[in-house]
This record gives C-alpha cells, sequence and structure tokens, in this order.
C-alpha cells in the first residue's frame, strides 16, 4: 500500500510532462513576421487579428491562423479592346497598386490572395472599360494642353498670312486664311482634352474605391500603362493622317506656287523695264554721237579747201560699189570724175 502510494506523485508528473510536452508540440505560440498580418480562427470563427509583428499565442489544435501580406500588392490587368466616346476601338493597358487594409474582413470577404485578385480582375476592368467608353480617345492618352502651345504652328500661320497678304489671289485674304486654318483645325482639336490620362485613372479609382474597401482592402492608384489603336484600325489611321498632311502640304505647294509666279512677273516687268530703259538711253547717245559725228564731217569739208575729204569719199564708195560690179558700161559721169581727173575736186 506505501508503495502506491509513493508512485503516484511520479505517475502525476509523467502525465503532467506528456501533457506539456503535447501543449508545445501542438505549437500554442506563433510568429508574425515583419510585414505579414495574421487573422486568428476558431471553428470558422475570426476570433482576433495581428497587424504587428512579433511572437503571439493562440490555442492549440484549436486555432488556425491565416497569413496575409502587409506589404503593397501590384495588380496586372489583361489588355482589353474598348470603344472610345467616338466609336474608335483601342487597346487599354492598365496596372493598379493595392493592399490589404483590414484581415479580418479580407478573410470574411475573399479568404485567399486567388480569390481577392479574381474579384479585384472584375472590379477595375469594369471600371476601366467603363471610364474609356465614356471619353474620347484623346482624354486617354494626354495629361495636359502643352501640346497646343506649338511655336512653330504659330509661326507658320504668321508666314501663311504674310505670304497671302502679298499676293496677288483672285480670294479675299481672309477667306483663304479661313481655308488654311480650317486643314489644321481638325489636328489641334484631336489633342484638346478636358480631364486628362491622370484625371480619367482617378475617376477609375474613385469608381471602385468603395467596392474594394467592402473586401477588406484599399486601392491606391490606377496607372493607364498603355493605350494604341486596334491593330485593324491602325492602317486606315495612318491612311487618313497621311491624306490631311498631303492636304495641307498641297494646299501650301499651290500656295507657293502663286508667289513664285508673282515674283517671277516682278522680276520680268523689272528686267523689261531696265532693258527699256537702257535701249533708249544708248539710242540717245548714237544720236548724240552720230550728230556730233555729221557736225565733225562738216566742218572737215568746209575747212578743207584742196578738196581732199570729197576725193576720199569718193573713193571709199568706189571701193564699196565697183567691188560689187561686174561689167562698167561708161564712167562718164560726175560719180566717176575722180577716175579721170583727180583734180576733179577742185
Amino acid at each position: 500500500m506505501s508503495e502506491k502510494k509513493s508512485n503516484k506523485p511520479i505517475v502525476v508528473l509523467v502525465v503532467v510532462a506528456v501533457v506539456v510536452v503535447l501543449f508545445f508540440a501542438a505549437g500554442p505560440f506563433y510568429v508574425v513576421e515583419e510585414g505579414e498580418q495574421a487573422v486568428v480562427v476558431r471553428f470558422g470563427e475570426i476570433v482576433s487579428e495581428e497587424t504587428e509583428a512579433g511572437l503571439k499565442i493562440r490555442t492549440p489544435l484549436v486555432d488556425d491562423v491565416r497569413r496575409y501580406p502587409q506589404r503593397i500588392q501590384s495588380w496586372d490587368g489583361d489588355p482589353n479592346v474598348v470603344p472610345t466616346a467616338e466609336g474608335q476601338f483601342i487597346h487599354i493597358d492598365a496596372t493598379a497598386r493595392w493592399r490589404i487594409a483590414e484581415p479580418a474582413k479580407f478573410y470574411a470577404a475573399v479568404t485567399t490572395m486567388e480569390q481577392a485578385f479574381g474579384r479585384l480582375d472584375d472590379l477595375l476592368d469594369a471600371a476601366v472599360r467603363r471610364v474609356i467608353t465614356e471619353n474620347r480617345f484623346e482624354e486617354a492618352v494626354r495629361s495636359s494642353n502643352l501640346i497646343l502651345e506649338r511655336t512653330g504652328e504659330e509661326q507658320l500661320l504668321a508666314e501663311a498670312e504674310a505670304a497671302i497678304q502679298d499676293a496677288d489671289l483672285e480670294e479675299e485674304p481672309d477667306d483663304v486664311m479661313g481655308e488654311i486654318q480650317e486643314i489644321m483645325r481638325p489636328e489641334t482639336e484631336q489633342r484638346e482634352i478636358e480631364r486628362g490620362r491622370r484625371r480619367l485613372a482617378e475617376e477609375m479609382r474613385e469608381s471602385v474605391s468603395d467596392s474594394v474597401e467592402q473586401i477588406g482592402a484599399e486601392l491606391i492608384d490606377i496607372v493607364i500603362r498603355e493605350v494604341r489603336y486596334d491593330e485593324d484600325l491602325t492602317e486606315s489611321v495612318y491612311e487618313r493622317m497621311v491624306s490631311e498632311r498631303n492636304q495641307e502640304a498641297e494646299y501650301f505647294r499651290s500656295l507657293g506656287e502663286g508667289q513664285k509666279e508673282r515674283i517671277l512677273g516682278e522680276v520680268e516687268y523689272e528686267r523689261e523695264r531696265i532693258l527699256s530703259e537702257a535701249r533708249g538711253e544708248a539710242a540717245r547717245i548714237r544720236g548724240q554721237a552720230d550728230e556730233e559725228a555729221s557736225r565733225s564731217y562738216a566742218g572737215a569739208y568746209g575747212e578743207s579747201t584742196d578738196g581732199f575729204y570729197d576725193f576720199y569719199r569718193s573713193i571709199s564708195s568706189y571701193d564699196q560699189t565697183l567691188a560689187n560690179i561686174g561689167k562698167t558700161l561708161t564712167t562718164d559721169m560726175d560719180y566717176f570724175r575722180f577716175l579721170h581727173d583727180v583734180d576733179g575736186a577742185r
């Protein structure tokens, strides 16, 4: 009897030791790492949530610990073909950043990260499509209207206006400038925006922010990563752009041809004027020279006492006329007097 009593404490110690070993073997402690958060679930019911890193305690064999990342997560949507407000089909590729804000609510709503991404796919894809469909293509491309501040275009219009004012065109200058601006207006209107790319992304975020909060998450932002035309429409878009540029180039080319013809006409007129003045001046100088020569001849003839000047003129005339005469029938005339008598001039 005494031996049984002496063994009882030992048995109790052994049982306690076994229970303690089983208790620690079951894992009453767990660690929440940095960048993690956890939810403790007991028989499907949320017992607690842990958002701070460190050593934590749970009820072994009863409590289940679900761990979730605390860091910011990235969502990458699939590129979608979406129609814009003008009916143009474009490819939109968007991305987003989000994080788990309320682990307990997140567990109750979606439980796993895979299910969370599936829910985000539905919410964010729908938001992207809705906002893009309600706006023009330019709104999704640009974030400001700085592209409208184009000094080159303003200078081109100013030069065109100056050329039109100088040109002698049948149309009124204001009408011509109106046609030029009409040609260039589609390009300008295409790039004017009211909201812009950043604002559209913010509208997407605002439209689904409440729905994302319902699953215990926080949507930080949405970014439109890529916007491009649908491949089926790319060729027609290029052709339209080329046609517009060719039309604009042809108009300015014809404007330049008109300026060229006007300048050539002015040059030709100035040339004829200068040549006419030069011919008149040359004729006047020749007339003065002939007059001076005649005066000199007359003076020389009047001062000649021995008839030398008359003799010289006659001999010069013989040289020009007799060389072309094949036969001479008579020289009995006053014209040939110097052939018979050198003193005929006296």
